[in-house]
This record gives C-alpha cells, structure tokens and sequence, in this order.
C-alpha cells in the first residue's frame, strides 16, 4: 500500500442473465443467453481492467463452472473456466458467490448453506490452479448469523456481502411490493433491515448480530455508498446516471479510507448487440442505456479515481485491514 493513497476495490458480480429474469418474475430466460454475461461482459471489464492496469475481484456463480451433465453447458462452463484461468494469472481474484445463486441462501438451514460454499469453492480451486478463494459474497446481499458463521468455518478471510443502502432498500421493497400487486412475484428476497445501519467501512462483525461491530476473526467489507445519505456508490448506479450525480457521489465517496466499487456483468451489456429479450429490458433499466455509454461513464469513473487511489483486490484491503493499515476502519 502507498503511503497517503487510499483503496479503491472494484469488483464484478458474474451473475448469469437467469438471476435477472428471476428478479424480475419473467420466468426462464430463452436459450442461448445462459452465458451471455461471461461470453460478451466479462471480456469487456478484461479489457478495461487491462488498458488500466487495475486488478480486480470477480466473484463467480459454482454453477457456472460446472462441466458435469455435457451438452452447451458444460462447453460454456469449459470456456468460462479457460477465461476465468486467464484473469486469475494476471493478477486478478477470484470469489466465492455461491453454487446456485439462491436468494435466500442466508435463511436456508446450515447444510444447504455449507453445501453451496463448498461446491463453489471446490470449483474455484480448480480453476485457480489449487489455492481457493478467500472472499465470499452473499447473493442480493443479504446474510446472516448462520451463513456467515459457515463462511468463517470454511477459513475464508473476509465477506463483501453488506450493503447499508437505504435509497436501494426502499427501492428494491417498492418494485416488489408492484410486482405483488400485480400477481407477479420476484425470485430475490428483502435483506434484514439492520444493514441498513451497519458500518460503512470495513470491520469485524459481531458473530451474533453481523451489522454491527465485534470480534468475528471474519472481515466485513461493506459495499460502497456514500457519507450521511448512503447513496449507492456502485457501478450499476454509475453508468446509468446523469453526470453531475456521477460526479457527486465520487466527489462524496473521497471521505473513504476504502472505495469498494461493487460492479455487475450486466453493467457491461448492450442489449441490442447482445442479443438481450425486450421483456428483460423493459424491467431492467441500466439495459437501455447504450454500451457506448456505459464504457465511457466506468472509463471516466476510474480515471476520476486514479490520481487518489490505489487498485487493489479485495483481498489486498483485508489484507490491509490486519495490517492497520486502514485509517478510520475499524
């Protein structure tokens, strides 16, 4: 870490085109698209990564790499793991984000969430050459005392996974609460409230109520958002804004020690050249937003940060974090 720079962690969430369209209640997506996330936007944050020399965290869906049943998907799984392969030796990280992606993950019971870090990881460890991954990350952010217990047991070294966003909270509750009015329910879940009011710079959780401080040998990397308001400091957000808001909240996020800059694949798609169904993008806005645009908000997004920042994984500010190397966290 150099010495009067901050962190900046940016990391992408690899969930498929399915996850959405459970979101949204759409059913299942039509085939072809299964792999669209890793075949057309992973390559994209790649090649920005690269251009920039940044090393980023790619949390990966198990299931995703998963070769066992053949067919197209244990090709697609066979083409992720070569491009995955590829990242991990230059420099970047590998996280865990569960075998199935359930949304409830946090509510199953022990074994089911045991079960699905253990898959995942096993898979990971295969395509990163034998050394497993040390970062987990909830689906739709929500934990919990159990599942985050089972992350600590299987020796990981930090959780990314707690998002204290009340503008998306409130949001996400209202599509939901539409949807159910219309007699249409969303595969994703409302995380446990108390998030909400959680630090919102890196810590050790309390083992029995993880939104709050502690000494759980488990590191809490909560997700960006700003100061005061805790507006969503993410890429999703980021490329679909107005630039002056762009502008402000990367202006806000300054009073960070840590920037952890929370992306998702779909940030990178175009739903035009990417083959994406009008039923998804009518529901999933940033979708009708150009990648033309897009690209040039996160390219314009990481070169406001460069002159303040150090790059770094998300294993390189956990690292940071034991080291005290972290003003402000705690």
């Amino acid at each position: 870490m150099t010495a009067g720079r901050k962190l900046c962690a940016v990391s992408v969430d690899l969930d498929s085109i399915e996850c959405y369209y459970r979101i949204h209640g759409l059913g299942e997506p039509p085939p072809g698209l299964g792999d669209i996330i890793m075949r057309r936007a992973l390559p994209r944050f790649a090649a920005l990564f690269a251009r920039r020399g940044i090393p980023a965290t790619l949390f990966v869906v198990g299931r995703d790499l998963e070769l066992e049943g053949g067919g197209d998907a244990a090709e697609a799984a066979k083409a992720a793991r070569a491009q995955l392969g590829a990242l991990v030796r230059a420099g970047h990280e590998l996280g865990n984000h569960s075998y199935s992606h359930f949304y409830d993950l946090a509510r199953r019971d022990r074994g089911v969430i045991r079960r699905e870090l253990g898959r995942a990881h096993t898979l990971l460890r295969e395509v990163m050459g034998g050394a497993g991954p040390v970062g987990f990350r909830a689906p739709g952010y929500d934990v919990s005392v159990a599942l985050l217990d089972e992350v600590a047991a299987a020796g990981y070294l930090y959780d990314s996974s707690v998002f204290p966003a009340p503008l998306y909270y409130s949001a996400k509750a209202a599509v939901m609460a539409a949807m159910g009015v219309m007699g249409r329910w969303s595969g994703a879940v409302l995380g446990d409230p108390r998030a909400l009011l959680a630090p919102t710079d890196p810590y050790r959780p309390h083992p029995r109520s993880p939104w709050r401080r502690g000494q759980s040998p488990l590191l809490e990397l909560p997700i960006g958002v700003t100061p005061g308001l805790r507006v969503p400091a993410i890429g999703t957000y980021l490329v679909a804004t107005p630039v002056a808001v762009r502008t402000r909240i990367l202006e806000a996020m300054r009073a960070r020690p840590v920037f952890n800059l929370e992306c998702h694949g779909i940030d990178l798609c175009d739903a035009e050249h990417d083959g994406i169904p009008g039923e998804l993008v009518a529901k999933q806005h940033d979708l009708r937003v150009p990648l033309t645009e897009k690209l040039r908000a996160m390219e314009a997004t990481l070169d406001r940060l460069a002159p303040e920042y150090e790059f770094v994984t998300l294993k390189g500010v956990a690292q940071a974090f034991q080291r005290g190397a972290l003003q402000g966290a705690a």
